[in-house]
């Protein structure tokens, strides 16, 4: 058997013909950019949130820099973040001209630990980017009360958090502004590059507005240095097409991790728990052991595939490295970079083939031990 960490055709099989119906309706009408369908999903996802707006933007690294800029952040001001994420979350920080500031995670969620970037606020301070890493929801209360009365903006990188509950509420309607990505592995993915900023405030969703279109405000008059960030209407439709189902593929992403943890309770490896008053949508079914490369070797050999997130972390890229930064102690990113082992999630996997997955982990931890015992 021979297992993907993530099946892109499974998903598209099902919905194929009324996504190229959906395309061949857009292509009729070559109204490519600025059209109903972007209108109709900004409404729809930020409601979807309970967000007040939504904006549409080019991909989730956009979403993040339109923020940035939005709110007036760049040269002398620092923005937080965790080192335990994709680049991306660093990269616009660094795009919008400011100083990332790296902390550490939490050693049960590894989203950003609260203690950590309350110890590294200073008066240049201007955001904090908590991330929803893996799916699972970073911890907002306590980062929003540390945030408010230091005039600190908080923006939810929510890439990989799509229809995940904090407290009762959905992530992206959590802090100040939140940015989505729909790359097409996200559990609300396009078949190509997507994103959207959503806020309650809307003067701050008009400027991204204008952000995402040249700094527009009418046909010919452009008030501010903006960028090209639009969706496409092709991505509209589609995500039109998918969002009424992502609750469901949630769920079903919800019931593969309740089987995985099942199957491998009692076995030395960490399996993802949800925190109290949290929602995960398991982006990434992340598991942790200290024999994770003899691990993934094992289960690549038997034909499943596994990731790694993220080995390298944020504050060892070398694209940091001669450039304006701070760092905070990172025991728990430094740990966990060599024991993460991402398993296949994805909503068709089936309960065979997870049974194939886990037997094999429980055959090799089973392997190990006799290894052991006659060493």
């Amino acid at each position: 058997m021979r297992i993907p960490l993530i099946d892109l055709q499974a998903g598209f099989r099902p919905i194929r013909d009324e996504v190229l119906q959906r395309f061949d309706a857009v292509l009729d009408t070559m109204q490519l950019l600025n059209g109903p369908n972007v209108e109709a999903f900004e409404q729809e996802f930020a409601a979807y949130c309970g967000a007040r707006h939504g904006v549409a933007v080019s991909s989730g690294t956009d979403a993040l820099c339109a923020a940035l800029w939005a709110l007036d952040i760049g040269a002398g001001d620092e923005v937080i973040a965790p080192s335990h994420t994709f680049f991306a979350t660093i990269e616009a920080i660094m795009l919008a001209g400011a100083t990332p500031v790296l902390v550490d995670v939490e050693p049960q969620s590894l989203t950003m630990d609260p203690e950590a970037f309350c110890a590294a606020i200073t008066p240049s301070t201007r955001a904090v980017i908590p991330v929803h890493v893996y799916g699972h929801p970073a911890a907002m209360e306590p980062i929003v009360e540390i945030s408010r009365p230091r005039g600190i903006h908080v923006i939810e990188d929510a890439a990989q958090a799509h229809g995940a509950w904090y407290q009762g509420s959905r992530c992206g309607s959590l802090g100040d502004m939140a940015a989505f990505s729909f790359y097409c592995t996200k559990n609300l993915g396009a078949y190509g590059e997507a994103g959207m900023v959503t806020t309650d405030d809307e003067a701050v969703a008009d400027k991204v507005r204008g952000l995402r279109h040249h700094g527009q405000a009418t046909r010919y008059e452009h008030v501010t240095l903006g960028r090209n960030l639009r969706m496409d209407e092709l991505q509209a439709s589609v995500l039109r097409l998918k969002l009424p189902d992502l609750d469901h593929r949630n769920r079903r992403r919800s019931a593969i991790a309740a089987h995985y943890a099942d199957a491998l309770a009692g076995h030395p490896v960490q399996v993802p728990a949800e925190q109290p008053g949290c929602t995960s949508v398991h982006h990434v079914y992340a598991i942790r052991s200290p024999n994770r490369d003899a691990l993934k070797s094992y289960l690549e050999r038997a034909g499943i595939g596994t990731g790694v997130h993220y080995m390298v972390p944020g504050h060892l890229q070398p694209a940091l490295q001669h450039r304006p930064h701070r760092i905070a102690p990172m025991p728990v990113t430094e740990s966990v970079r060599h024991q993460v082992l991402s398993l296949p999630m994805f909503p068709e996997l089936t309960d065979e083939q997870i049974r194939y997955i886990t037997d094999h982990i429980v055959r090799f931890f089973e392997q190990s031990t006799l290894q052991a015992a006659h060493a």
